[in-house]
């Protein structure tokens, strides 16, 4: 038995949650999000709790047990409190700053970069160097910042452009030069 799959999902009593032949649709206070259901897999809803059971012990089965589980839990955290990702921009003139929804970065290129975001997604920037990607999307949200970040990534020799603010870059040593001098 999976220990994710066989964990039962809390659900808080401002969640509604209605369970289709092969679609579960998630209903809370910050939006709804809806999950296909794989073949093989059941969810049920027993007293104030989802639980996510599959019918064999089919390889395939058991692979997407888990999954499912992590899937219904995070659309059940996205509607009641949501996902958040930071970003961090580093480099002399590397900076961000908002145009209404549009987030508009200046990353050393020749023309500035605008970023829209796409429906359910929220742009916040602290200063000018810290970008926060919200939503109630867990895989929306961490696509989006990957996005973002792939603009201009962070480079190992001065450490410029743009990272998580958890993500640690490994610099780096320049170059050494030429060691001893001229030689005759």
């Amino acid at each position: 038995m999976s220990r994710i799959g066989r964990m039962p999902i809390s659900v808080p009593e401002k969640v509604n949650v209605s369970i289709e032949e092969r679609l579960v649709r998630v209903k809370g206070p910050k939006g709804e999000l809806m999950q296909p259901i794989p073949e093989g897999i059941h969810v049920a809803q027993q007293d104030g709790h989802l639980v996510v059971e599959r019918v064999s012990e089919i390889k395939r089965h058991k692979a997407l047990h888990g999954l499912t589980r992590t899937l219904v839990n995070n659309m059940v955290t996205g509607v009641t409190t949501g996902f958040s990702k930071t970003l961090e921009i580093t480099g002399v003139g590397y900076r961000a700053t908002m145009a209404g929804p549009r987030l508009n970065l200046a990353l050393g290129f020749s023309h500035p970069v605008d970023v829209v975001p796409p429906p359910g997604i929220t742009f916040a920037t602290e200063g000018q160097t810290r970008i926060i990607i919200s939503g109630i999307d867990k895989q929306q949200v961490g696509e989006t910042a990957a996005q973002i970040r792939r603009l201009r990534e962070p480079e190992p020799y001065k450490g410029k452009g743009i990272r998580y603010s958890d993500e640690v870059v490994r610099r780096k040593a320049g170059k050494a030069g030429k060691v001893g001098g001229k030689k005759k």
